[in-house]
Formats: structure tokens, sequence, C-alpha cells
């Protein structure tokens, strides 16, 4: 017994290893790499000779005005973006829910921006907004509700609005279809006591219905959340940064300093600053369910 014990061990170990492999080789050594290059002068002009700085490249990130501006524009971006997507999306979960007929179909037209790639989305984006795009025509061409064209992409809180926009629009078919699953989950019964009360839809929304999808809310914030401090693309495609900096993001601004400056180590430390800030919100919002009861 024991032999055969041993075999199945070998066996489940060996069926292991190449997963083991590949997730230390492309997951644990890049990490490891580059928490150490975060202590590290490791730029383009020292490739081959770096020079230990200690917590240098921390002090430069927390001191460095444009990653402050950056921050701030990440949790303006997610505090917007993600009880956005998360309203409107349980909003349409909740409207398709009591539908009798189509249900499918307004489904997948709701899901159309989710899986509209963010490149094309964000092209799209850009040519509405833009100086001489469809919105300014419409605005000052055609209605004439403006005494000119609006350069929606040239400062920031109206650049940072458009982007907002944008991952409100792409993520509010992702929502409802995680809220629309969780409401199909919901005992019948819980709706037949209520009604015996006498209870009206808008009770029932909140005495039946949030009580039963809590711990799928907590799993949407901290998805969209983490989603939040990852955005990227439609920054990138939009406004680039733009003007100044002042539309960056801690991810943009990331990209701006490793692949336009080279400075690497100042990079490896803003990733593990990024690292620590999703860490502590994550366990911010559990905490906070928790005590209200939402996490089994």
């Amino acid at each position: 017994m024991e032999t055969k014990a041993m075999k199945n061990r070998i066996q489940i170990f060996l069926l292991l290893l190449p997963g083991i492999l590949m997730f230390s080789v492309f997951t644990i050594y890049p990490i490891v790499k580059l928490f150490v290059m975060s202590f590290f002068s490791w730029d383009l002009s020292s490739m081959h000779r770096q020079e230990f700085i200690g917590f240098q490249n921390y002090a430069a990130v927390l001191s460095d005005e444009v990653f402050l501006i950056s921050l701030v524009n990440t949790l303006l971006y997610t505090m917007i973006t993600v009880p956005a997507q998360m309203a409107l999306g349980l909003l349409v979960a909740v409207l398709i829910h009591s539908l009798p007929r189509y249900q499918i179909s307004f489904r997948v037209i709701y899901y159309l921006p989710v899986i509209t790639p963010w490149v094309i989305a964000s092209l799209v984006f850009k040519y509405i907004f833009n100086t001489e795009g469809m919105l300014n025509y419409f605005l000052y061409e055609l209605l004439h509700l403006t005494n000119r064209n609006i350069a929606w992409l040239d400062s920031r809180w109206s650049g940072m609005f458009v982007i907002e926009t944008l991952g409100i629009w792409k993520g509010v078919g992702w929502n409802m279809v995680i809220f629309l699953a969780a409401l199909q989950g919901v005992p019948e019964e819980l709706y037949e006591v209520v009604d015996l009360d006498g209870c009206g839809s808008i009770r029932k929304f909140f005495y039946v219905t949030l009580p039963s999808i809590k711990n799928t809310i907590l799993f949407a914030m901290v998805m969209l959340t983490i989603g939040g401090f990852n955005v990227f693309t439609s920054i990138k495609l939009i406004t680039d940064g733009k003007p100044l900096h002042q539309t960056q993001t801690v991810l943009t601004w990331m990209y701006y300093k490793a692949f336009r400056n080279g400075e690497f180590g100042y990079t490896a430390a803003l990733s593990f600053i990024v690292v620590v800030a999703l860490i502590f919100l994550a366990t911010l919002q559990f905490r906070i369910m928790k005590n209200r009861g939402a996490v089994k």
C-alpha cells in the first residue's frame, strides 16, 4: 500500500512539475527580479553594471510630482468608474431579470461593449471627443449650443472625463452578466415570503435582493478596483498623458519611465508601490464588507 501511495505521489508531482516550472520561470522569477531591481540604479546606461542605492528609487517615486498626479488620476478614475459600473450594471441586470421575454437579446446588446477591443473603442472615443470631432460638430455646427469647438482632450479634467466615460461604457455589460447570474441564484421562496408581508418592489430589492448578492458585490468591487488601477490603453491612445503629463495614470507613467526614459529601477519601485496600494485597498474592501456581514 505504501509503495502504491508513493507511486501516486510521484505521478502527481510529475504531472504538476511542468506547470510549476512554467509558473516559477515566468511569474515567480520576474517578480523576484523586479523586486531586486528596485534597489539598484538600473537604466540603459548601466545595463551591465548596476549600483546598489537602497530605497532611493522608492523615495524618488514618492517625491515625483508626476507620480502623485498619476496616482490621484488613477484613484479618481477608480472611485468614479467602479461605483458607476456596478450601479448601472446592477440596474440593467435587475431590469433584464424581470423581463419575461427577449432576455438573451438584451444580454447580447449590453455585452457588446465588453467584447469590443479597447484599441477600437479608444480610437472611436478619441474621434468623438476630438476638437474637430463628432461631438463638437453636433454641439457647435448643428445645434449651436456652444460658441466654439471644445478642446475636450486638451485639459486634465475634461480628458479624464472622456477616459472615465469610456471605462463606464465598457464595464456595464460585464457587471450586468455577473449580477444577472447572482440574481438568478436568489431563491424564489424569499420573494414569496416578503410578498405575504405586502412588500413592494423597492423594499424587496433592498431587503432581499441586495443582502442575497453581497458576496457578488464584493467580488465585482475587488475585480473592478484592480481593473481601475490597470487602466492603460485608453489613456495611451486618447490623451497619451497630455497635456504635460496631467492625464497620466500609474501604468502609463510606469510605461513612460521604463520605455522612454529607460529608468527601470524607478519603474520597478513604482510597480511595487502600486501592488502595496492594491493589497491595502482590497483588504480594506474585504474588512468593510465583512463588518457588514457580507462575507461568510
